[in-house]
């Protein structure tokens, strides 16, 4: 392989842009820690740190495989390996098929359980990438797939799905529809011209409120999360930083500025990572 062609391919799984690894991993962590109340077990740690950066690379090959042919129209795609002829077709189903059969392989050292959920977690990566064209809520799909490495992650760390775990499910599902609408917002006026899908478009002028409505749920719920678990204070200044973040990413987007909206969006990986640092210190302080 030349080294044009692996740059090629590591611009497609895109890891050049870990911010999708990021928002998988932080709530990913969350599960891991609240299945363990604590420190996760080391194995399972690295299976799925590794497995989430691995599947988000394949849904990242998919999703450039179902938009191989409207990304030459889109101004900030167009330039990607599959619409600049980098890469073919058939070496992307390749390098997709690659991945995704590393990570099951990674997910055949955990129990019987999280191999069963694994499927389902696979299907949803696979079928996220086409909805776009089908539906005005291709961001549920995603928040749905991105959510599934919670009760994956639980069952490896617990081998156990109690209902807490859907719950910290739909926290992240409901976060993850506001920041991917964030996402959608900058390619809305591009979207538009090629038929292209998503909430972006649906909410139309309510876009602002509906995504601060998300972000209202999504505080909302982590804090009766912290009420269940009876954590102590240092779980809702964890909280507080949230929804200082969650502020800030409301004035950016006050003019609806396409890179002011990218910025709201990036800002989501502080989100994350204060809600992980919140779980953490409160079960081990």
């Amino acid at each position: 392989m030349t080294s044009a062609k692996a740059k090629a391919y590591w611009q497609l799984m895109r890891m050049d842009k870990p911010i999708g690894s990021l928002l998988l991993l932080w709530p990913t962590l969350w599960a891991l820690i609240l299945a363990a109340e604590g420190i996760p077990d080391l194995h399972v740690l690295v299976v799925f740190s590794l497995g989430v950066v691995m599947m988000r690379s394949a849904g990242c090959v998919i999703n450039d495989f179902a938009d191989r042919k409207v990304d030459g129209h889109v101004e900030r795609t167009k330039q990607r390996p599959l619409p600049a002829g980098l890469v073919s077709s058939k070496e992307a189903i390749t390098l997709f098929l690659f991945l995704a059969v590393a990570s099951f392989i990674l997910v055949l050292t955990m129990n019987t359980l999280t191999i069963q959920l694994s499927f389902v977690g696979l299907f949803l990566a696979f079928i996220y990438p086409f909805m776009k064209r089908y539906t005005h809520l291709p961001q549920l799909f995603l928040g749905l797939a991105f959510s599934w490495a919670i009760p994956m992650a639980w069952a490896a760390q617990a081998n156990d799905l109690p209902a807490m775990v859907w719950f910290v499910f739909a926290i992240n599902a409901i976060w993850t529809i506001g920041y991917d609408t964030l996402y959608a917002m900058v390619d809305r006026d591009d979207d538009l011209k090629v038929g292209i899908k998503s909430t972006a478009i649906f909410f139309g002028r309510r876009d602002k409120l509906i995504i601060g409505l998300l972000q209202f749920t999504t505080l909302l719920m982590l804090y009766t999360l912290g009420g269940w678990y009876q954590f102590g204070a240092s779980f809702y200044w964890s909280l507080l930083v949230v929804g200082a973040l969650f502020v800030y990413q409301q004035w950016l987007i006050r003019q609806r500025d396409r890179m002011l909206c990218f910025q709201a969006f990036l800002n989501n990986n502080y989100v994350g990572m204060a809600v992980t640092i919140g779980l953490l210190v409160a079960f081990l302080w």
